[in-house]
């Protein structure tokens, strides 16, 4: 095998689909080899992160059904070593907080290089 590393899977959690759509594209820009799910709410995350066992997450938070940061809550409890990086443009410190209790990291939208580089520090950092 020629990479150093094997692929990694990104789960993008999202109702918005150009919020999915710039997510992806900042994420391959970077990392071409990497794989990329979509799932449009927190109930499609849950089951798809039990089918595809992803490596990385990027999970908004006001999406229709259930919060996002329940379903991180949810996902992480059954797979604990997914690396979880909640977006979300309700900068609310509760937010900020239950994203931190749940060990994920908080990056405000909107969605940016700049947001993108916070998230990926977050997936690859020790």
């Amino acid at each position: 095998m020629s990479q150093a590393h094997p692929t990694k899977k990104l789960m993008i959690v999202d109702d918005s689909k150009v919020s999915r759509m710039v997510i992806r594209a900042h994420i391959k820009a970077q990392h071409e080899d990497w794989e990329i799910i979509e799932a449009i709410s927190g109930d499609d995350a849950i089951l798809l992160a039990d089918k595809e066992n992803p490596d990385f997450c990027t999970m908004d938070i006001n999406m229709p059904g259930m919060l996002g940061t329940d379903a991180a809550e949810l996902i992480l409890t059954k797979h604990p070593a997914i690396r979880i990086v909640i977006f979300s443009a309700n900068i609310q410190e509760t937010f900020k907080n239950r994203a931190s209790n749940l060990g994920a990291t908080f990056v405000a939208k909107p969605v940016t290089e700049k947001s993108i580089a916070q998230a990926l520090t977050h997936f690859l950092g020790s």
